[in-house]
């Protein structure tokens, strides 16, 4: 049962009050055409199209799931058409170079536009959002040759792109993985080995796929420096990007797994398959990681559509749903009341919407990095973004899949029974998510990535970006409703990290133990900025015209704000006592016979 409808309110909020987005856009060429009134009508056909073609689809997705037969993957009833629907109207193009074919809008637009879609589908949004991140590999990497022959068909949709990075013995232990690429004495090389877990490996949306996959050479040294990066298509490809024949490169199967199931995830199999070298030699990881954290931050964006999804039919419930006599009755004389006028639900709601609404501002902060980064003239200001994106990066990804998790439970809980069958889709919210804390790095990798390879590694300097940021708040609002908090809260989480840092310099075991708690307690931390952020804009507002028509939306800011200080931060009170015990309290047998 799909009711969803677009946050474009909540949207706007974050683009144009809070983070200012119109002069953002005004500073760089790339932005200059995205005007108010543009980005307004581009995120409501993105909501138009969301709402009537692809979240019809979600249910018909998840219930038919993908068909493999003989090598060849067909993906479910509509999910073809509305691929076709969709670049015809161009979204796969949006935010790519002019010269490339594309509209040449900013990136963080085409983020915009690919949070909505999530929202509506997250299995099906799949497809067209891997292809994005093999797009900016490609032509940050690859050979002007190779960019010529595959990005434009790319950009445009007619080919998709996959990443193929694990095998079934490493995991995400990547420098133990065994795919040959043995020179063919053409410039192509010869392309042996099995990938697993491949999203959108096999499918019948695109006349050609793209597999970006990290193979070895013959003089490769082991472990993850030893890994070469190399294109290689489905369809050969030739001088001018017109596909030929079939290259060897087959589905082996697809998995049948809990969630997404309208995305095909293939077991991909490469026999002597011709491909392409697009790093230098074994330095395919640095290459690779352009389409890593691409994906990374996709992923944050679809826990936080999943949250966003299952709050929206939860809320709806709730306010229908009579149960029960609450304890302040607005109407005496009924038998019940809505559900919603329960504490204990609305507890459960507005969690839904602390980190809902916190996860979106957090990923348009970074979608405006991503801008500066890529966009901007000055180089001190691309240096910065970088920075930015390294630290919040793995916070986005592992806090926000981590607490989808939780976020997507309570919308089954505030429907009960209702909740666990199939009819109102909550426990589809519940199956899907939970894919996003396991791929793209799982939280305590991210955690370690953030601590011990980001942090700890700089000797605090990674942190000092963010603190600038926080800082700057802090002055521009230092009567803000919570600006007092979270300048303590911020002293927490630095004094925590020098913490850490002298106990592994006694034990570097409690790096690992402690980072899935910092990973989160930073999360809580990066929150508390957003919601300090939210609440002081919205304080601003309403001080400015108390009658205005948005009232009520300023009010809700200000109670969801209110509801995370007072009952989510304290969260870290706990994290911090964990991360103090340390890891003897983690023994390596005992209790684990």
């Amino acid at each position: 049962m799909s009711h969803y409808q677009a946050p474009l309110r909540d949207m706007k909020f974050h683009i144009d009050e809070v983070l200012d987005f119109a002069s953002h856009y005004a500073g760089f060429a790339q932005g200059r055409e995205a005007t108010p009134d543009i980005v307004d009508a581009v995120l409501e056909s993105a909501a138009q199209f969301a709402q009537d073609v692809l979240a019809p689809l979600d249910s018909v997705g998840d219930a038919a799931g993908c068909v493999w037969k003989e090598g060849e993957v067909t993906t479910p009833p509509g999910f073809k058409a509305a691929y076709e629907n969709y670049i015809a109207n161009g979204w796969t193009s949006l935010s790519m170079p002019l010269e490339l074919g594309g509209q040449g809008l900013p990136a963080s637009l085409s983020g915009f536009c690919m949070e909505i879609h999530a929202t509506a589908n997250h299995a099906w949004t799949m497809y067209p959002g891997l292809s994005m991140g093999g797009i900016q590999t490609i032509a940050a990497h690859a050979s002007d040759d190779i960019k010529t022959r595959y990005l434009p068909n790319l950009i445009a949709g007619r080919w998709s792109a996959t990443m193929c990075l694990t095998e079934a013995h490493c995991g995400s232990d990547l420098g133990l993985l065994r795919t040959r690429a043995v020179p063919a004495g053409d410039g192509s090389y010869r392309i042996t080995g099995s990938k697993i877990f491949i999203s959108s490996g096999e499918h019948d949306l695109t006349d050609n796929i793209i597999h970006i996959v990290l193979a070895r050479l013959p003089d490769a040294p082991a472990g993850i420096k030893g890994i070469s990066l190399f294109v290689v298509p489905k369809f050969h490809v030739d001088e001018h990007g017109r596909p030929g024949a079939r290259n060897a490169v087959r589905c082996g199967s697809i998995e049948h797994k809990m969630g997404i199931h309208g995305n095909a995830t293939c077991v991909m199999n490469f026999d002597e398959a011709s491909g392409y070298l697009i790093s230098p030699p074994h330095k395919g990881m640095a290459c690779m990681f352009t389409f890593i954290n691409e994906s990374r931050m996709g992923v944050a964006q679809q826990a936080l559509a999943q949250m966003e999804a299952s709050h929206q039919t939860a809320l709806q419930y709730a306010r229908e749903r009579v149960q029960f006599r609450a304890a302040q009755r607005p109407n005496p004389e009924a038998a019940a009341d809505p559900i919603i006028q329960h504490p204990d639900v609305r507890r459960m709601l507005l969690t839904q919407k602390a980190f809902a609404e916190g996860g979106r501002a957090l990923s348009y902060f970074l979608a405006k990095q991503t801008d500066i980064e890529r966009y901007a003239a000055e180089e001190s200001a691309k240096e910065t973004a970088d920075q930015l994106l390294s630290l919040l990066t793995p916070v986005a990804k592992g806090f926000l899949s981590e607490v989808c998790m939780e976020a997507t439970s309570y919308g089954i809980q505030v429907l009960g029974g209702h909740g666990y069958i199939r009819e109102w889709g909550q426990e589809q919210h519940f199956r899907d998510a939970r894919i996003t804390s396991i791929y793209e790095g799982t939280t305590g990798i991210q955690g370690l990535d953030l601590l011990a390879r980001k942090i700890l590694a700089s000797r605090g300097e990674a942190l000092k970006p963010f603190v600038q940021v926080v800082t700057e708040f802090c002055q521009q609002y230092p009567n803000g409703p919570y600006t007092a908090t979270l300048q303590k809260q911020l002293q927490s989480w630095i004094a925590m990290t020098t913490e850490l840092g002298m106990k592994a310099m006694q034990n570097p075991d409690e790096v690992n133990a402690a980072a899935y708690d910092y990973l989160m307690f930073s999360g809580y931390t990066v929150l508390a900025w957003i919601w300090a952020e939210a609440s002081s804009v919205a304080s601003a507002a309403l001080e400015k015209s108390p009658s205005a028509p948005d009232r009520a939306f300023y009010t809700a800011k200000l109670v969801t704000a209110r509801f995370y200080f007072e009952r989510l931060l304290p969260r870290t009170l706990s994290l911090a006592a964990s991360m103090r015990s340390g890891v003897a309290n983690l023994p390596e047998f005992p209790g684990l016979e």
